[in-house]
């Protein structure tokens, strides 16, 4: 996995606060740690993976002011075309949920592919860092992607503990199969999931998140500001510490290091391990 986001062997983390100004507020986080031009390339085809769960508001799903901005510099920055990938929660058809948070509007303003999971076949693949959860079905539209950029919006998870960066991969595989991953070790097998994939850039909006509730209702809060890394782990963990600092009630108390998704990643050496290995920019 090629991490362009480092310096001076340590994972970067670019952390900005909301000007008010999405595009250039995104735009912030990203040169804080070397600028898009590190991961994308011209006529790149670029992938953005937001969080599509349900049709309830930001910040239970991806704001799609967000998904424009972000989409939008992309564009400038060189890539040829974008493909929007995703796949919604049981029972719930990803297409209507897209019409209903405005996302499929957003795509046609870009010139998207809107790729939706639920209408493709699965293909069986191998995970590679995988001890609970070894292999698992995907959607064959992932199996051609050139440039990954992986938007997740933070919030606090009634079983997961927090949805950051690893956890978005969930949405990505077979829908029954999900259910069997929360049935037991789902907050080691998020991790897992997502060694198979390998982000060029995440760009988290952390402007406004749940810190109690999650995934689909919860308390809000707004710390305003917009991270961005090419490391999972390290920008979940300045995730995390971007909910402890609002004092919710939930299971994040404690070092970031300590919380389960985060802790498995670093023993199955998903990306960073510690905080020296992490330099966060502001």
């Amino acid at each position: 996995m090629t991490n362009n986001y480092v310096r001076d062997g340590k994972f970067l983390v670019g952390k900005a606060g909301d000007s008010g100004d999405l595009k250039e507020s995104i735009k912030r986080a990203v040169d804080l740690i070397g600028g898009f031009e590190r991961s994308i390339n011209q006529d790149d085809v670029v992938t953005i993976k937001p969080n599509l769960n349900t049709a309830d508001p930001y910040p239970a799903s991806s704001d799609p002011a967000f998904i424009k901005a972000l989409g939008e510099l992309l564009l400038e920055h060189g890539a040829s075309r974008l493909r929007i990938i995703e796949s919604s929660t049981l029972r719930l058809k990803a297409r209507e949920v897209a019409e209903k948070t405005g996302l499929a509007q957003v795509a046609v303003e870009l010139g998207a592919d809107l790729i939706f999971l639920d209408e493709h076949d699965w293909v069986r693949v191998d995970f590679p860092k995988g001890r609970y959860l070894k292999s698992g079905s995907i959607g064959r539209p992932l199996l051609d992607i050139q440039k990954l950029v992986l938007a997740p919006c933070l919030k606090t998870h009634f079983l997961a503990d927090f949805t950051g960066s690893m956890k978005l991969f969930v949405g990505w595989i077979r829908h029954r199969e999900r259910i069997r991953m929360h049935a037991r070790k789902l907050r080691e097998k998020i991790p897992e999931l997502a060694s198979y994939f390998s982000p060029d850039l995440i760009v988290m909006d952390a402007r406004t998140c749940f810190i109690e509730g999650g995934p689909a209702t919860g308390t809000c809060s707004s710390p305003g500001v917009i991270l961005a890394s090419g490391d999972m782990v390290s920008i979940d963990v300045e995730g995390v510490r971007t909910i402890q600092c609002c004092n919710g009630d939930n299971r994040l108390s404690g070092d970031a290091w300590d919380v389960p998704q985060i802790r498995h990643a670093a023993e199955i050496a998903l990306g960073a391990t510690c905080d020296e290995e992490v330099l966060v920019l502001e």
